[in-house]
This record gives C-alpha cells, sequence and structure tokens, in this order.
C-alpha cells in the first residue's frame, strides 16, 4: 500500500493555514490551490489577471518540481476567477503553460478568492 508523502517547498508560496502545498498518494500529486504570491516573499504580485496567472502557473511548477513531475504530467485542473469577463486573458497565460499538455480543466467565477486575489488554480498530476 502507498503511503501519503507531504510535499514542502521554497519554490512556491508557504501554506497559510492548516493545509499542504501538495501531497502524493501513489503516482498521483495533489497540488493545493496556488495564488499569485511570490514564493520569495510570500507577498501578492501586482498587475492584472495575466500578471496573476503567470505567477500562479509558476507556483504550480514549483510545486510539481518538488514532487518529481512537471506540467507535461497534469491530469486536471481547477480554475478560479473572480471576473469571467477576464477568462480571454486567462486563458491566454494559462494556454502558454498547459497548451501542448491540455489537462481536463474546471474554470469557474467566485465570489471571493484569497487575499482578494483574481485567480487561484489547483491541480492533480501523476509522476
Amino acid at each position: 500500500m502507498s503511503e501519503i508523502q507531504t510535499i514542502e517547498t521554497q519554490e512556491a508560496p508557504q501554506a497559510i493555514g492548516p493545509y499542504s502545498q501538495a501531497k502524493v498518494f501513489g503516482q498521483i500529486v495533489f497540488c493545493s490551490g496556488q495564488i499569485p504570491l511570490d514564493p520569495k516573499t510570500q507577498a501578492l504580485v501586482g498587475g492584472g489577471i495575466k500578471e496573476q496567472t503567470e505567477q500562479v502557473c509558476k507556483n504550480i511548477q514549483g510545486l510539481l518540481k518538488a514532487a518529481g513531475t512537471d506540467l507535461s504530467k497534469v491530469l486536471k485542473s481547477s480554475c478560479f476567477l473572480k471576473d469571467m469577463n477576464q477568462f480571454a486573458d486567462f486563458n491566454e497565460v494559462y494556454g502558454k503553460y498547459f497548451g501542448a499538455t491540455k489537462p481536463a480543466r474546471s474554470t469557474v467565477e467566485v465570489a471571493r478568492l484569497p487575499k482578494d486575489v483574481l485567480v487561484e488554480i489547483e491541480v492533480i498530476a501523476t509522476r
């Protein structure tokens, strides 16, 4: 039976609550939702949806690297946007990172996100 492994890395923001950055069970990696925090400073990045999506994707890359995998192995992403009117700009940046992989995806508009950010993304990947 597989053991559950906790992933901790400086390549992604530290957890700001009672949760892990990521968990691994067998060959499946479950990444907690990433918001646009700079992992070096724990501060929100400036800018709009494009800049925030860019930072979120970089944070996901850091988590996946620490778990021994990468964006090409993402099976599913769940994307949360503050404003669906920004979907095209979000999707442009998202496509730079996930375009070749094309994981299964859900994208929804939500009333509010942690720290009032514009975007949060969580992923499930394989190793």
